[in-house]
């Protein structure tokens, strides 16, 4: 009997490692080409395929300088997760991905991007954000410390970051009548996020109609906590010259113009909280909770005034 154990563990084993190997061998050659096929607009390297029993497969050390500009981004690692070891070898046959083939879960997940706050294509990103809003008032202090239209390499370095780090997970889940991401973001030494958006379908169905596909959100949560931007930005606005008052006003200048860039004008239910958010408390928690699922395509036929009712949109701050 110890025998007949110790057999089925060394082939378990030699199994697995078969399995490995191959799924890594499979990776490799793919990211292989897909460097070929880039050659021509980015420089890419890593270090290496790492995967998981639990069900993630990981790009590790990735390394990419984008033709025309001098610096490079980093990734230490990007990759899937799945629900086990097993469910990564099925994904090598797309036609698991349909029916009753689709994993329980099915993840995505990055780890580590890191972006130089003086790296030569984020000013360049930063230049066209501003050009593509038509924005001429982006060098005022009261826009430029709170970053109303994503944050100046400057201003990320008056802020004390030398680098953005941000780190996704994202998962979806699906059953018969809805599916539903989770997505967490993190941004280090500024800020988390942690959101559930369900929708409403089968999201093998949904995506099979095509062009015709039009999403309808069911419900969504959505928790925001600082991790010391709120403060630095406080510091960096009072360095510019604004009052506390001042500050505060810019600040949820600033929440207003997201949400009218989504179609959304907000309304006290979510301005309060946002202010009791930037007076001190940690955590902002948004949520939408429609009297029945709505498709994104609608919302634009609202007055952005009438859409956190569409939405039945609230926030609490704690």
């Amino acid at each position: 009997m110890k025998n007949f154990i110790i057999w089925a563990i060394l082939l378990g084993a030699i199994g697995y490692g078969g399995a490995k190997f191959y799924l890594h061998n499979e990776v490799g050659n793919a990211m292989d080409m897909a460097v070929l096929m880039m050659s021509p607009y980015a420089d890419v390297e890593y270090d290496g395929v790492g995967s998981t029993l639990s069900g993630e497969l990981t790009v590790d050390g990735v390394r990419v300088r984008i033709d025309g500009f001098r610096d490079s981004l980093y990734i230490d690692r990007i990759g899937i997760d799945t629900p086990s070891f097993l469910s990564l070898l099925e994904l090598s046959d797309l036609a698991k991905m349909q029916g009753e083939g689709m994993p329980e879960y099915f993840g995505f997940l990055m780890e580590g991007l890191r972006i130089p706050a003086n790296a030569d294509y984020y000013e360049k990103l930063y230049e066209l954000a501003l050009e593509a809003q038509g924005v001429a008032d982006a060098s005022s202090p009261a826009i430029e410390c709170t970053g109303k239209y994503g944050f100046s390499p400057n201003a990320l370095k008056a802020l004390g970051y030398q680098d953005q780090v941000i780190s996704v997970a994202m998962t979806v889940r699906d059953d018969e009548t809805r599916y539903s991401f989770d997505i967490q973001v993190s941004m280090d030494d500024m800020w988390d996020m942690d959101a559930s958006v369900s929708m409403a379908g089968n999201i093998m169905t949904e995506m099979s109609k095509g062009a015709m596909y039009r999403p309808k959100l069911r419900d969504m949560r959505l928790e925001l906590t600082d991790r010391s931007l709120v403060q630095r930005v406080a510091k960096y606005c009072s360095q510019r010259g604004l009052s506390a008052d001042e500050t505060m006003h810019a600040q949820i200048d600033s929440f207003k113009f997201v949400g009218e860039s989504n179609g959304i004008e907000f309304d006290e239910y979510m301005l309060d909280p946002y202010k009791e958010f930037l007076a001190g408390k940690s955590t902002l928690v948004v949520t939408a909770q429609p009297s029945e699922p709505i498709a994104f395509s609608q919302i634009d036929l609202y007055k952005p005034s009438d859409v956190p009712a569409l939405l039945n949109l609230a926030a609490t701050a704690r």
